[in-house]
């Protein structure tokens, strides 16, 4: 990892826990360093460092040095940043901003709320459901005839289903939801079989709340009653209640099956499959099987190996298969939608202690709908603390004004300056009518059969809602140091990120000259390895082997063996021409690679002939700029970067104070 994206790290990547993680020391106010004018504590240095100092089993003394050489440039091209006046253009000030509103959500939280949250969780992360829905889709905002509607349709299904009707029948029936139907071919789009209602396997967090709610209370074998969400009324069947999969790392071998492959083509995979299973348990290793049989060529790179997972992020028999394997044990093949898989369990973590999975469950949480519920909590706190107070004889007068106009989204709010009066207090800050009117006029929505006095009282208690955490917002900074500390961070870190696009990233691209001229000044360091010009034919027929190998040896070019193969209609021949460096391809790595070969390899899984002739056997050799752009690139960067840093030092003088560094180093 470049120093550059070390330090783009650790501004921006940061969480939102204490900084203050450092301990104090008798060197703490002292001048650390200068950059430019601008002076450095020991204490500004310190909290950073320690914040991010992972390096524990290093020699910390040296490891420090390194990190102030990386803290210096940091702040030299934050200086040049601001002083280029970077953090005063909108883009910036929108990116800061939607940081800030992510960091302050957490001092948000009523404690004693979130923690029976956090337990529930808790409790729901040890088991996985495996379920079905049906969806009647109503807007949340619905009026009170379609909201009843769509709850009497669902009533009326339910009672099919209590009455023998079997639930993935009414999910094709009468879901809403595309995906539990079948859709059929058409436009380039293939055939796609129907889920009819089956959601697989989800845990906690996987769902809204309010349908992960009625999931983990449905008794397993039966359907609940109508649920409402965001989304409409859901019928859920709950099929499995199940320990927890956990997260799960897996390799697979993987044999691709189309899903309009024919008969022959889908036996054909299924003997292939069987085979390598076969070989498998017949002493031949897992990792062997992949590199030779795989069809999913990423990972083979890489022993098979998966992204770890959870249950919501595969196909059900990934997850039964992963939960019937011990570490380390390999499956009999598996069907999926996608082909067959024979998979090796590599790791399974399973839900640790409360303590273990707390923080993680508690990121989780104030980031969910359920969070709402601390959130309410959190007003009245706000209410109570600051002596929150609403002026009802301006309320009043603020609500007489709006007609009934704003039940069908027509309401203007006043703009005459009539309603300057405070209607609502916050601390020592006031809220006028005329907000609340503007607001009104912009939250305003058709309503049908509601009386224009009980909506502007729901819309008055949302916007008095808002009104206290916009004012709590405003004063984070104030009460909380770290917050402060927090977004400090982030300014300096999106700033440095910008500046060095510019300076460095986004100008190595652009800049094809310099680019050019570095490259041809560095063009030892970018050389081809020993090649070979190669041709690979794969024959899917036996019986045209033998034809295939006498027009190959009749012909040097291979192009003209393509044409006599079209001519005699050999129709199960592919042919691969390229150049290759060792490892490209395991079928050029069998071979010796001498010009003019010619070898016939059999695959011991399928019938498939491959013929490899190696053309010119090519001797290591300079590359162009274009063989090597992403490398050269990379170093162009690194190189602009060093000449700027010389650039800014020359600029802004740094100046290290030796003693204090001496003394604060001796000191941890």
């Amino acid at each position: 990892m470049s120093k550059t994206v070390k330090l783009f790290l650790l501004c921006v990547f940061i969480t939102a826990g204490s900084v203050n993680a450092w301990a104090q020391t008798s060197v703490d106010n002292k001048v650390l360093l200068t950059v430019g004018n601008d002076k450095v504590k020991v204490s500004e240095f310190l909290q950073v460092y320690e914040k991010n100092n992972t390096q524990t089993d290093k020699d910390e003394a040296g490891y420090l040095k390194d990190y102030l050489d990386l803290y210096i440039n940091f702040k030299l091209k934050v200086k040049e940043a601001e002083a280029l006046k970077l953090d005063t253009i909108p883009s910036f000030v929108k990116e800061l901003a939607g940081y800030r509103k992510q960091l302050a959500k957490p001092y948000f939280i009523d404690e004693s709320v979130n923690e029976a949250l956090l337990q529930e969780a808790y409790d729901r992360k040890q088991f996985d459901i495996r379920g079905s829905h049906i969806l009647i889709m109503v807007d949340e905002n619905a009026t009170a005839a379609d909201t009843l509607a769509a709850y009497e349709k669902i009533l009326k299904i339910k009672a099919e289903i209590d009455g023998g009707m079997d639930f993935a029948e009414a999910a094709v029936a009468y879901s809403d939801d595309p995906s539990a139907k079948d859709r059929e071919a058409g436009q380039g789009q293939p055939v796609r079989t129907g889920n009819k209602g089956d959601l697989g396997y989800f845990t906690v967090f996987n769902m809204v709340y309010p349908f992960e709610n009625v999931a983990y209370a449905t008794t397993p074998g039966t359907v609940s009653d109508p649920v409402r969400t965001k989304f409409g009324y859901h019928l859920i069947y709950v099929k499995e209640k199940s320990p927890a999969l956990g997260a799960v790392q897996v390799a697979h071998i993987y044999v691709a099956v189309r899903a309009d492959a024919s008969e022959d083509d889908a036996a054909r995979k299924t003997e292939k499959v069987d085979n390598i299973y076969a070989k498998i348990q017949g002493g031949m290793s897992f990792e062997d099987a992949v590199v030779q049989y795989s069809e999913d060529k990423g990972s083979a790179r890489n022993g098979g190996e998966l992204s770890k997972f959870t249950c919501n992020r595969v196909v059900p028999e990934f997850v039964v298969a992963a939960k019937s394997l011990e570490v380390g044990e390999v499956s009999a093949p598996v069907k999926t939608m996608y082909g067959y898989h024979i998979i090796k369990l590599l790791s399974r973590e399973t839900p640790g202690t409360f303590e273990d999975e707390k923080n993680h469950i508690k990121d989780r949480v104030t980031k969910d709908k359920r969070a709402q519920k601390s959130e309410k909590a959190v007003i009245a706190k706000i209410k109570s603390e600051n002596g929150y107070k609403v002026y009802e004889k301006a309320k009043l007068a603020a609500f007489s004004s709006i007609d009934t106009s704003v039940l069908v989204k027509k309401y203007k709010a006043d703009t005459t300056g009539s309603f300057s009066k405070p209607i609502i207090r916050i601390g020592k800050h006031k809220v006028s009518q005329q907000e609340f009117l503007q607001y009104v006029e912009d939250k305003q929505q058709k309503q049908e059969n509601m009386d224009r006095w009980v909506y502007l009282e729901k819309l008055f208690g949302v916007f008095s809602d808002e009104q206290c955490m916009v004012y709590e917002d405003s004063q984070l900074e104030a009460k909380y140091p770290d917050f402060k500390a927090l977004m400090q961070e982030y300014h300096d870190g999106i700033l440095l990120f910008n500046l060095t696009d510019e300076k460095v990233w986004s100008k190595a691209v652009k800049d094809t000259l310099g680019l050019q001229k570095f490259f041809e000044m560095h063009r030892g360091d970018y050389r081809w390895d020993e090649r070979a010009n190669a041709t690979v034919y794969s024959v899917r027929d036996k019986e045209e082997v033998q034809k295939v190998m006498t027009i190959i040896k009749a012909h040097d070019n291979a192009g003209d063996v393509a044409a006599q193969i079209k001519a005699d209609s050999l129709l199960s021949v592919k042919i691969e021409p390229d150049i290759f460096e060792k490892g490209d391809n395991k079928l050029l790595d069998q071979v010796d690679w001498k010009a003019g070969n010619i070898e016939v390899i059999q695959s011991d899984v399928e019938q498939l002939v491959s013929i490899v002739k190696i053309n010119e056997v090519l001797e290591p050799a300079y590359k162009e700029l274009d063989d090597s752009r992403g490398i050269v690139t990379a170093d162009y960067q690194n190189h602009l970067e060093k000449e700027w840093i010389k650039a800014l030092k020359s600029k802004y003088p740094v100046v290290v104070n030796e003693e204090v560094l001496r003394v604060m180093m001796s000191e941890k």
